[in-house]
């Protein structure tokens, strides 16, 4: 019996409000109001991306069971989680924290199984980023705060401004970071007030309902979180339109956000968009180049390329070109690329067989049009979504391997001219719909922060890869949609400000 099946059964016959009802392998049971439930929506297949083999069948949500969710949510909101003092509101989160940390092993192993993540990878970073985001956003539970403003009303006047919770937050979270793009929304949005309804994607829907089960193990109180897994044509509809519902924070693809724009408008939902990104990493001929080589691999083939933020637009300069190119490659042709629970693997599978082949689909498009496979360029031969790390030359702005995101292990190349300057560089580097992540390798500090200035893009790391901290502001422009998470601002986007004004003439 695989990690899934062992851990839904163990759920389930730990709950007596819930039963499989079914002879599935196993079913993955929907949290509404504390309980665990059925869905009452179409069959949802899940599978192993490292084998390609089918786990399981279960029920997603319908439009009733979303409504069920936000009612609960509701009750909660004006209920108990209203009486709730802003510090046990921080002690919650936090030792939803310490539980997912305690059982930080079998996280790990449900999402690697759900996803085709590597262990190791989950081990090591993803579940650590998902505690620690918990964590930081636990503290802001008690540091939301308002201010006393002066104004030039006649008379004398008390006035200030104060922060509420919006209310119940809708939660769209996306198949590529399950468990910590969870973490990311709830976090948040319960440090601020609101209760949440949260969907995760369909196809990777297991690490949520845990994260959700044991947040009422510790003594949230019913209703605060309901997660509700099912399609998004379905459930993630019915919660974008549901009237007890203000706010929807939605990570995932731009086709799906500007979807949820039309959808929204009528209502005047508040909503936070972190949608795709084309990325663009500039190399000049100064950087410490092994560093930006291997930086430069990790971006685009971390996670198998199925990061939002991955450094996808490779440009570099004329004299030091043949040279990052061919490392990156050689990166690329090295990487241990296997099944989530084999050793030594540093790249799992793509998510699914649709994606997959949607992968594969814009390589093919790439060379048709002229583009040059330096590695990979293909399937691997073997069970599984599995895709080679990709590097292509000669790729032009027109191509749609270059002008649309892909999500998956594919980098494109291009050349710049050592005379170019930087508006030059930085028009080539912001010829994109996107605006999400920009990456800059130089020594000079002049050219780091005058290119820093002329990217547009919402987050720009210098000399690294890496650079997101839960308490830096993250989030797109342009096709990479609006609205930040982390930080101050990832907490205050789930509440309304509130003026008030007293006269004390009066």
């Amino acid at each position: 019996m695989s990690q899934i099946a062992q851990s839904i059964d163990a759920a389930a016959s730990a709950d007596s409000n819930f039963s499989l009802g079914s002879s599935e392998p196993f079913a993955v049971p929907l949290l509404i109001d504390g309980e665990l439930v059925e869905g009452s929506g179409d069959p949802i297949e899940v599978h192993d991306p490292s084998t390609g083999e089918a786990l399981g069948m279960y029920r997603g949500a319908s439009a009733e069971d979303v409504d069920r969710a936000a009612q609960a949510a509701g009750r909660a909101l004006r209920g108990p989680w209203a009486k709730l003092s802003p510090a046990k509101r921080a002690k919650l989160i936090w030792d939803l924290a310490d539980a997912l940390e305690r059982n930080a092993e079998e996280f790990a192993a449900l999402e690697s199984e759900n996803t085709g993540k590597p262990i190791e990878l989950m081990r090591r970073f993803e579940l650590p980023q998902a505690v620690e985001i918990l964590r930081y956003n636990a503290g802001w539970a008690t540091k939301l705060n308002g201010e006393t403003r002066e104004v030039s009303l006649p008379g004398e006047w008390h006035t200030y401004t104060e922060r509420r919770p919006i209310g119940v937050a809708g939660l769209i979270v996306p198949w590529n970071n399950p468990l910590v793009m969870a973490a990311a929304k709830l976090g948040p949005a319960l440090a601020a007030g609101c209760t949440v309804v949260l969907k995760p994607a369909e196809i990777t829907p297991i690490t949520a309902v845990k994260l959700g089960k044991l947040a009422t193990k510790i003594g949230f109180p019913e209703g605060v979180i309901n997660i509700v897994p099912g399609l998004g044509s379905v459930a993630g509809e019915a919660l974008a339109t549901h009237p007890l519902v203000p706010k929807i924070s939605f990570t995932g693809s731009t086709k799906v956000g500007k979807h949820l724009q039309r959808t929204t408008a009528d209502s005047l939902k508040r909503l936070s968009l972190e949608l795709g990104g084309k990325s663009p990493v500039v190399i000049f001929a100064d950087a410490d180049l092994e560093k930006a080589i291997e930086a430069a691999a990790r971006s685009i083939f971390n996670n198998s390329g199925q990061v939002c933020a991955a450094g996808s637009r490779l440009y570099v300069e004329a004299s030091v070109a043949e040279r990052v190119i061919a490392g990156i490659a050689e990166r690329a042709k090295q990487l241990r690329v296997g099944g989530a629970f084999e050793e030594g693997v540093m790249m799992g599978p793509l998510v699914s067989a649709v994606q997959r082949d949607r992968v594969l689909g814009y390589i093919e498009a790439g060379i048709a049009a002229g583009a040059n496979v330096v590695a990979g360029g293909g399937a691997l031969e073997r069970p599984g979504y599995f895709v080679a790390p990709t590097v292509l030359t000669d790729t032009t702005p027109e191509m749609s391997v270059v002008a649309e995101e892909i999500f998956g292990p594919v980098l494109v190349t291009q050349i710049f001219d050592d005379s170019e300057d930087l508006d030059d560089i930085a028009t080539r580097a912001n010829d994109s719909e996107y605006g999400l992540s920009g990456y800059i390798w130089t020594r000079d500090i002049r050219k780091a922060h005058g290119l820093a200035r002329r990217l547009r893009t919402g987050n720009i790391r210098v000399n690294t890869v890496s650079g997101m901290d839960v308490n830096m502001p993250f989030g797109g422009i342009g096709a990479s949609g609006y609205g930040k998470e982390n930080g101050r601002e990832g907490v205050e986007a789930y509440t309304e400000l509130t003026s008030v004004a007293v006269n004390l003439d009066s």
